[in-house]
């Protein structure tokens, strides 16, 4: 086996924090990086590492050793020099867990001049799709990432039966014939009920998620600031969990020169596992009013830790979590904050009957998730 750590690599380099895209890579390396090789693109050199070397790399990745940056930067030297003597078998696995790289007619290149199988774990057509919501060059980059891996890929991995039809629905209209590809749901990150309550203004309200156009902020922001001009002091706090992402310099505005509500808005650019479990132990509910999502771990999460949630009307949350989340239009503004309002009560009926509901969620585990990824391998082979 062979992984692609292009991506995990350099963010990690960068200081920056993982994303679910990232979080999913590293229980990839986790799972098989004792037995798997690192790849890392470098200057368009593909650059692969020897197995002893592919683990100090994993191991700085899965637990975020920052002080390994020199050693990663000589491994990346070394491999440079002497990656011909560690190139893999031909017909060896060759995971891109990211999309990192598939827009490049190199890495078809590559994958066919090293005859490796690629297997490709794709997270979602949102860029194809939803164009709106994403950069500019966001659409025509996708669309050669997904033709590339409908072209070349020996297997696919989705994460959810909806992300699964969108793909197909891409290869039928443009003439692909599919290839052999495995629905595999998410596992969330491995939360806890906090027992530390500690003293926030009580009720509040969670928001989790990269902050960017989609995610639909802006909504929440505004019922906020009506909340506030009705409610005053009673105003829950909402607690946004999340780094600004892209085009989303309206809702930045609103965050930093919007006065009246910065006394009951929390923002967490930065939350350790641990927080994240106190935050939504705690929290009225979990607001996730996106637009289009491929999966949405943090639905998963809350629910995991006994949290209700308030959400968008999305079939691949419907997938997940069935009929126990309350379920709203995301343009319905009305909508959203006459349920805010009632969530918040202490004897919310709504939300007693939403926690009556979560019994019967079972979360997927990463051992289930893998246990579909290797029966699908199995067939690969």
């Amino acid at each position: 086996m062979v992984i692609d750590v292009t991506r995990l690599v350099g963010r990690f380099l960068q200081k920056r924090l993982p994303t679910g895209v990232d979080r999913v890579d590293i229980e990839y390396v986790r799972v098989y990086g004792a037995d798997a090789q690192a790849l890392i693109r470098y200057h368009g050199r593909w650059l692969f590492c020897s197995l002893n070397d592919s683990k100090r790399i994993y191991d700085a990745l899965i637990h975020r050793r920052f002080a390994s940056h020199w050693r990663i930067r000589f491994l990346i030297l070394k491999a440079y020099y002497f990656s011909f003597w560690y190139t893999p078998p031909k017909d060896s696995l060759l995971f891109n867990l990211s999309h990192s790289g598939l827009h490049q007619s190199a890495y078809e290149e590559q994958v066919q001049r090293y005859g490796l199988r690629l297997i490709v774990f794709i997270h979602d057509l949102i860029p194809i799709t939803h164009p709106e919501y994403g950069r500019l060059d966001g659409y025509p980059l996708h669309v050669r990432r997904i033709e590339r891996v409908l072209r070349c890929a020996k297997g696919i991995i989705v994460n959810s039966n909806d992300t699964l039809m969108q793909l197909q629905s891409y290869a039928q209209r443009h003439v692909f014939v599919m290839p052999p590809s495995v629905t595999a749901h998410l596992a969330s990150a491995p939360l806890f009920r906090s027992e530390d309550h500690k003293n926030e203004k009580s009720p509040y309200f969670v928001m989790l998620g990269t902050i960017e156009p989609r995610k639909n902020h802006w909504l929440i922001l505004h019922i906020w600031r009506k909340m506030v001009e009705e409610m005053g002091e009673l105003t829950p706090q909402l607690v946004i969990i999340g780094q600004r992402g892209w085009e989303c310099e309206n809702i930045v505005a609103l965050l930093e020169q919007c006065a009246s509500i910065h006394p009951y808005i929390i923002e967490k650019t930065k939350c350790s596992d641990e927080e994240l479990s106190h935050y939504l132990t705690f929290a009225q509910a979990l607001l996730f009013p996106s637009f289009v999502e491929g999966y949405g771990l943090p639905l998963a999460e809350a629910l995991s830790l006994k949290t209700p949630v308030i959400a968008s009307n999305l079939g691949v949350f419907r997938e997940i979590a069935q009929d126990i989340p309350h379920y709203l239009e995301p343009l319905d503004g009305k909508g959203w904050e006459a349920m805010i309002r009632e969530y918040m009560k202490p004897d919310s009926l709504q939300r007693a009957a939403q926690i009556t509901r979560m019994e019967k969620f079972q979360p997927t585990t990463w051992e289930e998730h893998f246990g579909c990824v290797n029966d699908f391998l199995e067939t690969l082979a």
